[in-house]
């Protein structure tokens, strides 16, 4: 189903401009996303907050939820099943990111490997190809995130939200980015 062009999603008329590097983009990224590192960063829900979790992602797919929150759906990587899970789009300079605040999650995973991913509000659905984002980039977004984000996403971040861009180029890896593009 297409967004209206009145809908107050924020994810209309957002154009990226970004193109694609069919061959040899897998590793790349894999390797720029950390996933070669021994042990990725990775902050476990407790089973309260897994819960939350599930409530709110009900909430969000049923319509109802703050404005920048989608239920993100992607294929698994090794089922091939949809999964799916409560996430805050960011909109940055034009462009959509989402962040992966609690590390290598399972989702940014399945993302890292189907790059073709669904954002469901309501009954909007919209369709995205995902760029990953590399780490010398980073850390502008990451502090965006945190900006706009603080009172939900600010106790898995090290850095305060007043800290310069430049404080988040350390941590750049802990925190796979990938920016949405429209298909």
């Amino acid at each position: 189903m297409a967004m209206s062009r009145d809908s107050k999603s924020g994810l209309e008329g957002m154009e990226t401009g970004t193109l694609f590097q069919e061959g040899g983009e897998a590793a790349t990224d894999r390797a720029e996303a950390g996933l070669g590192q021994a042990a990725a960063h990775f902050i476990r829900p407790s089973f309260p907050a897994r819960v939350i979790n599930r409530l709110y992602g009900w909430i969000t797919s049923i319509g109802f939820g703050l404005p920048n929150s989608y239920v993100l759906r992607v294929s698994g990587r090794k089922t091939g099943k949809i999964r799916s899970v409560p996430v805050n789009v960011l909109s940055y300079n034009g462009k959509l990111f989402l962040v992966a605040t609690r590390g290598h999650t399972q989702w940014s995973r399945n993302a890292l490997a189907n790059r073709n991913v669904t954002l469901k509000r309501g009954r909007l659905r919209t369709q995205f190809r995902l760029r990953v984002v590399l780490d010398a980039e980073k850390p502008k977004v990451l502090k965006a995130y945190v900006n706009r984000f603080h009172r939900m996403s600010g106790r898995f971040f090290p850095i305060s939200a007043s800290s310069p861009s430049s404080a988040f180029a350390p941590i750049a890896a802990r925190y796979p980015v990938f920016e949405l593009i429209r298909i």
